[in-house]
């Protein structure tokens, strides 16, 4: 796993790097933006000729026509919010430290070349290093990998003029989890029956690849429980001790909360139980106030305002349930940017 490097921060260009998010809520930019993102291989890891064909045949034609209705529910008059609030926090950021930073987009504007190029470019403080920020917690080959190996694909067609370190996945970081404890309490105060976590789906098989062992993810109804290597990079235990992590720091009671993922895609296995087959179960279990929060992602977004904050709602109420309230992201919290202030300080 990289490290970050212990060089000081006045000698760093730190590049911060988001999901991405389509340049518009038309059809033509959403279906820009899902080309770029499902022929990743790490994202849809089929051989080149069926990705293809899976995403021109099966995808492309309907499903960005439902995207951009689903993005126009949530954009706002800046823009994405996803791009929005990455933007601010790089400007609060930037107040912080003394040092450049920029900021790219894994898919759609701004690229990471574009970041990288900023940085470089910076004649009033010349860069010796850069810091790559991946702004994921957890490590996941379609999120944090593909980031890494597409800033270093970058960085080499640029000549490699400097190194690059990274940060590491932070998914259980005291200052991470603190941030992540300070911006959801204020929401416990509610009334709530039920706090679920819902963290963004993988397909198992994205598990097995990552498994340096080779034997251990999903092997056996226990393997997350497991000490092993393998957790190093097994997104599933990542996600498993964050939410223990910060269970703990807010003293939420062991039968008070679950465990979910949302947002599959396809017919293959994917990690579960599933959140929307969650919410009828825990309505149909007598929950009808339900607080949910969504600890794979730092900045609110679609999977988290349309899919969560809207459909989720009505899939919640349809069930049973009298009200969903969606804890949101860190966004621009001031303990998030404190946070990133010490990652880049390390």
């Amino acid at each position: 796993m990289p490290q970050p490097s212990a060089g000081p921060p006045e000698d760093r260009g730190i590049l911060l790097v988001n999901l991405g998010s389509p340049d518009s809520t038309s059809v033509a930019d959403v279906r820009r933006y899902l080309n770029e993102f499902l022929m990743d291989s790490r994202v849809l890891d089929t051989p080149w000729p069926l990705r293809r064909a899976i995403v021109s045949l099966s995808i492309l034609p309907k499903r960005p026509i439902e995207a951009a209705e689903a993005y126009r529910s949530i954009w706002s008059d800046e823009g994405s919010p996803l791009v929005v609030t990455s933007r601010h926090v790089t400007e609060l950021l930037r107040e912080k430290i003394d040092a450049p930073v920029a900021l790219a987009m894994r898919y759609g504007s701004p690229s990471i070349r574009a970041g990288l190029e900023e940085l470089l470019n910076n004649l009033e403080r010349p860069v010796r290093e850069i810091f790559l920020v991946p702004l994921y917690a957890h490590f996941a080959m379609s999120s944090f990998e593909t980031v890494v190996v597409e800033a270093e694909r970058q960085l080499r067609k640029l000549g490699n003029p400097v190194p690059m370190s990274v940060l590491p996945p932070f998914y259980k970081d005291p200052r991470y989890i603190r941030a992540l404890a300070e911006a959801t309490r204020p929401h416990l105060d509610w009334d709530y029956d039920h706090l679920l976590f819902s963290f963004h789906g993988l397909p198992e098989r994205h598990l097995r690849k990552a498994d340096p062992t080779g034997g251990h993810c999903l092997a056996s109804p226990d393997c997350c429980a497991t000490p092993s290597p393998a957790h190093d990079t097994c997104y599933k235990a990542q996600c498993l001790r964050t939410t223990a992590e910060l269970v703990k720091a807010l003293g939420v009671p062991e039968a008070k909360h679950s465990i979910s993922f949302q947002s599959r895609l396809g017919r293959d296995p994917w990690l579960q139980p599933y959140t929307d087959f969650e919410f009828k179960r825990l309505a149909g279990e007598g929950v009808r106030k339900l607080l949910v929060i969504c600890p794979a992602f730092v900045s609110d977004c679609l999977e988290t305002l349309e899919e969560i904050g809207i459909r989720g709602v009505e899939e919640f109420k349809s069930a049973g349930g009298n009200e969903l309230r969606l804890i949101p992201c860190m966004n621009e919290h001031p303990a998030w940017i404190d946070t990133l202030k010490s990652f880049c300080a390390d």
